[in-house]
């Protein structure tokens, strides 16, 4: 009779035959898995196979049958992570070892590490800069920047044609009025009072010649910009004679006003062909720049989508004569400018027409003067903000630089040209109130940008103190309390960024 455990509460004794040979049989190997970190040399060009699985049994029979993998996966893991890596692991490493490493690790019975660099300004150390690794794209890739493309010029002419035509209304169809056919009167609208005539032509392209001269030749400073990843922490050199530049504008356009030779309100009666010119040489320029840096080799974070790359550019750096740095120029000198002459051109047909300036267009006049002053009079602050040293110089930023800024956000200007001063007129103590307002937060504005930019130039080493007009109160912080990024980035949390992060946003909403 055979008792089983159950029975009799322990294993039976096993019956001894005598002259019986038992016949080797597997049921007394380990069995183990493969291990789930597999230990093979990277060098060799062979797949891991057999080697693999010797050397993975070998190290299965250090554990022991019920299997303390805790500790023993954490040592291999440590082990491999050195050897391969060359990182350090910090984390948990249980069954199914999950490691960040600028990357993870991965584990399994195929287990594996997938290890990626941290991006430094959209590039990865150790690739080519001329290819973007980083799989991001913005503003909903290729189909959201073809849509910007076409949509955004076409909104232009519908906000011109409702200033001009719909006094300031949203244009819309008639009651009645078929759809098509409404369509078809924007159309004529926009061939009859936004035609690119020849005038329009020289005006913008004999403006456009004059200010890249005034960059080149204007007395001005040099500063160093943000150091480059990429290029091994090169700092380009910036030359800055904006404050120059602009004062020379003013009273050029100022003498060629009061002597007859060029009224600044013909910019305003030629604002549709002006607006077509624009347009054009938005997309003209966009496409010479991206087929110049092509060929000459100069693209940087290419994607490969050339639509895509073509919107935001091709060229990080582009520069002509050693000096002129088309970003540079590009940021202040066209689009603020012109904002401000379009301005000045209004309250100049005013005063001819009635004989004074109305207060409300002195408080525009007031506001785009001091924007375009901050931005010449602290040019040297913009080589260290990310258009400078990370946006490319595509689409994006030459149409809206030539076209989308200075002729999109003078519409509250256009309005007050197409009206008498008696249809806009404020109580005259709720303007002076609106007055003392703006400036307060110009001040505001000024001063934040302004101890923001000097923080960041001093911590590049490239501070520049400048004696320009005007002078403000609290330009800069000293001894500022900072918050250390985890790349080693610092980021200043004193003066008014201590107030509000977005305390700049804020003053200029």
């Amino acid at each position: 009779m055979t008792v089983t455990r159950t029975q009799a509460g322990k294993t039976p004794k096993k019956t001894s035959r005598p002259g019986y040979v038992e016949t080797p049989g597997t049921f007394g190997k380990s069995r183990t898995r493969k291990s789930v970190i597999p230990v093979y040399d990277d060098s060799s060009d062979a797949s891991p196979s057999q080697d693999e699985e010797t050397s993975t049994r070998a190290e299965s029979h250090k554990l022991s049958t019920n299997g303390s993998a805790n500790g023993h996966l954490v040592e291999k893991a440590t082990s491999f992570l050195n050897s391969h890596t060359k990182r350090e692991a910090n984390g948990s490493i249980n069954g199914s070892a999950k490691k960040e490493v600028n990357g993870y690790l991965t584990n399994g019975i195929n287990g594996h590490v997938n290890v990626r660099s941290k991006l430094i300004d959209g590039w990865e150390p150790g690739t080519d800069p001329r290819i973007d690794t980083s799989g991001h794209f913005e503003f909903g890739g290729t189909p959201g920047v073809a849509a910007i493309m076409t949509v955004f010029p076409l909104l232009m002419y519908y906000m011109w044609i409702g200033a001009t035509y719909y006094d300031g209304k949203l244009p819309l169809p008639k009651e009645g009025e078929a759809f098509s056919d409404f369509l078809r009167s924007l159309l004529q609208m926009a061939y009859i009072g936004a035609w690119p005539s020849a005038k329009a032509w020289a005006m913008y392209w004999a403006f456009f010649v004059f200010e890249g001269a005034l960059y080149c030749l204007m007395p001005g400073i040099w500063t160093k910009g943000k150091p480059l990843a990429h290029a091994n922490g090169l700092r380009l050199d910036y030359y800055c004679s904006g404050m120059w530049s602009w004062w020379t504008t003013i009273v050029l356009a100022l003498g060629l006003h009061f002597t007859g030779i060029f009224k600044l309100y013909e910019i305003i009666d030629e604002f549709g062909p002006l607006m077509s010119v624009a347009i054009i040489s938005g997309f003209g320029v966009s496409i010479v720049a991206y087929i110049s840096a092509i060929y000459r080799g100069k693209q940087h974070r290419m994607t490969g989508s050339t639509l895509y790359d073509f919107f935001m550019g091709a060229e990080l750096n582009p520069r002509m004569f050693g000096i002129l740095d088309f970003k540079m120029f590009f940021e202040v000198r066209l689009p603020w400018y012109i904002l401000f002459l379009i301005t000045t051109g209004t309250a100049a047909r005013q005063y001819e027409r009635y004989g004074y300036v109305s207060g409300e267009i002195g408080l525009l006049l007031l506001a785009h003067f001091l924007y375009a002053n901050a931005c010449s009079k602290g040019e040297e602050c913009i080589v260290t903000t990310w258009d400078m040293y990370y946006e490319k110089w595509g689409f994006m930023l030459i149409f809206w630089n030539l076209a989308g800024v200075p002729l999109t956000y003078i519409h509250c200007t256009l309005y007050l040209a197409n009206h008498h001063p008696s249809t806009y007129s404020w109580n005259k103590y709720a303007l002076a109130a609106l007055y003392v307002a703006y400036l307060f937060v110009y001040w505001v504005w000024d001063t934040t940008n302004s101890q923001k930019n000097r923080f960041r130039a001093k911590d590049s080493g490239g501070a520049i103190t400048r004696k320009a007009f005007p002078q403000l109160p609290w330009q800069t912080v000293d001894n500022p309390k900072i918050i250390t990024s985890e790349n080693g980035d610092t980021i200043l949390a004193d003066g008014w960024c201590k107030c509000s992060i977005d305390v700049t946003l804020r003053a200029v909403c």
